[in-house]
């Protein structure tokens, strides 16, 4: 397992070389994240895993990295190519990454 900082991700999903799970809560997905994401609640995300495509790495974030930790490592086991975005969506803002909605905020 690899972690990969916010701007190693933004390159990576710029370039449609990864899948991005945000695994926070949907009113904090709401508040604020990252264009191109998707949303999979940490609660869920073994209900959910089936629709995870194995064909593609997958990066897992959070607000600061701890939730999106455990997923990549779940999913490491499983046999995905699991990585985990450190720092989380704090560190995506503090480097000065684009958030969506306009105005958004990490929540």
């Amino acid at each position: 397992m690899t972690d990969y900082s916010p701007r190693e991700v933004s390159d990576l999903l710029r370039d449609g070389q990864v899948q991005l799970i945000d695994v926070r809560e949907s009113d904090e997905h709401a508040a604020g994240r990252i264009a191109g994401s998707r949303l999979v609640e940490l609660g869920t995300l073994s209900a959910q895993a089936e629709t995870i495509s194995r064909d593609q790495p997958v990066i897992f974030y959070c607000r600061s990295g701890g939730r999106s930790a455990m997923a990549t490592e779940a999913f490491a086991q499983a046999g995905y190519d699991a990585h985990n975005m450190s720092g989380g969506l704090l560190e995506w803002d503090a480097a000065g990454l684009p958030l969506e909605p306009d105005g958004g905020h990490v929540a």
